[in-house]
């Protein structure tokens, strides 16, 4: 399919999506409908590959706004998609905050390693470029969050963490730094990640091996291994999580804390994995707060 097509279809699924269900595996999240003026979401690419691509989602108005950077979960697997991040972009844009909702390679459909993240890292450093000017100058690049559930979160909190990489390590050099980070439920210490076993292999199958085999991936990969993130990192957690285990986001915010690094942990009781990306749901609210107040 001609690039220009795929991007038309595109298109078109991003402006029916603020009329849809997406579905999880614990129920159906219903996109929450736009305020009035608010564009049709517009599918941009950053590299040739049909996943290489993010939609972005603008406020209504001509005022400069924030920028959140959406990365959506699924143990980094092709069989889940940016529709995961949709209900929260249009939320946010809803509340006067641009959203950029990234698509990235997963395992199966040519991601994992080294893909998945050279894809997340080209997505972020687009937004000088041609997502401003999709958005006509709108964005306040000042102002940056970046906002990732389960997969999602380790991949942002990769990202937040990239200008601590040494020159000519993948994915150093950022174009964007983001004046914070959420993440929802993630996936953050990918040494314990993979020594639980967490997704069925999901972890191994991301980095192509144990940790014993490809330490050096781990050691560039894990977000534990690299903090603490330049800027501050919020982790929101729910305690009745069965995906992703609560042990995670402790073993992050420690390691970050421990290194002198801003970093701290909000746990939900009686929250699981999903609740924490359905708008409807006062976990949302919590996870909005933290991006609001970051902001």
């Amino acid at each position: 399919m001609a690039r220009r097509s795929l991007l038309g279809g595109l298109a078109g699924l991003a402006g029916l999506a603020a009329c849809a269900r997406v579905p999880t595996p614990a129920g159906d999240v219903v996109v929450p409908p736009p305020r009035p003026g608010t564009p049709d979401p517009r599918p941009l690419p950053y590299g040739p590959d049909p996943a290489q691509y993010g939609v972005l989602h603008l406020p209504p108005g001509a005022q400069r706004v924030p920028v959140v950077v959406v990365v959506h979960g699924g143990y980094w697997r092709a069989s889940y998609g940016l529709e995961l991040g949709t209900p929260l972009a249009v939320d946010l844009t809803n509340r006067g905050i641009a959203a950029w909702n990234v698509e990235y390679r997963r395992v199966g459909a040519g991601g994992g390693w080294p893909t998945t993240f050279t894809d997340v890292a080209a997505a972020v450093d687009l937004l000088p470029d041609s997502v401003q000017k999709a958005a006509d100058g709108r964005l306040d690049l000042d102002r940056v969050v970046f906002l990732g559930h389960s997969a999602g979160g380790q991949l942002v909190a990769w990202a937040a963490s990239r200008e601590r990489l040494d020159t000519g390590r993948l994915g150093a050099g950022p174009r964007v730094r983001p004046v914070g980070t959420v993440s929802q439920a993630g996936v953050l210490d990918l040494v314990a990640g993979a020594a639980a076993d967490l997704g069925g292999g999901a972890v191994v199958d991301l980095l192509g091996g144990l940790p014993e085999a490809v330490a050096d991936r781990y050691a560039l990969a894990s977000p534990a291994a690299l903090a603490p993130a330049p800027a501050p990192v919020v982790c929101v957690h729910g305690d009745a999580d069965t995906v992703v285990p609560l042990d995670q986001s402790q073993r992050y915010v420690a390691a970050a804390t421990a290194a002198r690094g801003d970093a701290r942990l909000r746990v939900l009781p009686g929250v699981d994995h999903f609740a924490v990306i359905d708008p409807a749901l006062p976990a949302w609210a919590v996870v909005r707060e933290e991006v609001e107040g970051l902001l």
